[in-house]
């Protein structure tokens, strides 16, 4: 046998949190998704969004904080007023925030700090359209837990791509949401080989071990 091969033994999804080690990603959690269009299309999304899922983020963030864990955000927006420069296929599918826009933002609640990353992209995956993969290794991130907006789509991307780049990610499941609960949960079940999937309280209680 290969004395350099790592044993298989050593290789699983479970590995625990390194808080140095670690990112908390929040994808698409902006004023695009509780904006009049989408409050008019999808309404029982956008309640269970600002009842439940934006404070489980951010109880979400203030464990990671407590815990030293870097907090990123990425947000649908483009680098110019008009959009010129979004993907073919934001521009076929009608998907447009311009630079600086309100639906930019992210949701107040769980907004970003004077520090925080913020990386806007233009594509559902957000190792396609940014340098995340760039600042991830620069930080020495290797678990990379993934939350937001929407769970079939932008957060699907995330976490299949994190796995393809060699990160252990890790999803918090009601700190997702789509706008319907059967789109949600498909997709919770259709990424699942591709990462460890938690609750909130889990994850909770696994940071407050590594914080101690």
């Amino acid at each position: 046998m290969d004395a350099q091969r790592p044993s298989d033994a050593i290789l699983r999804r479970d590995l625990p949190i390194e808080p140095a080690a670690t990112a908390l990603l929040l994808v698409d959690v902006q004023n695009l998704e509780i904006s009049a269009p989408i409050r008019q299309q999808h309404p029982a999304f956008v309640a269970d969004l600002e009842a439940r899922v934006v404070p489980n983020i951010a109880r979400l963030i203030a464990a990671a904080r407590a815990a030293g864990i870097e907090v990123m955000y990425t947000v649908i927006e483009s680098l110019t007023r008009d959009g010129r420069d979004r993907s073919l296929d934001h521009k076929l599918s009608g998907i447009f925030v311009a630079r600086g826009a309100w639906e930019a933002g992210v949701i107040d609640a769980v907004a970003p700090g004077p520090d925080d990353i913020v990386l806007p992209k233009t594509s559902s995956g957000v190792f396609n359209s940014t340098a995340i993969d760039y600042v991830l290794r620069n930080l020495g991130v290797r678990h990379l837990i993934v939350v937001g907006l929407l769970t079939d789509q932008c957060v699907d991307m995330a976490i299949r791509d994190a796995a393809d780049r060699g990160y252990y990610p890790v999803c918090v499941a009601d700190c997702c949401s789509s706008y319907t609960r059967e789109r949600h949960d498909n997709a919770l079940g259709a990424f699942g080989g591709y990462c460890r999937t938690v609750s909130l309280e889990g994850i909770l209680a696994e940071l407050a071990v590594t914080a101690r």
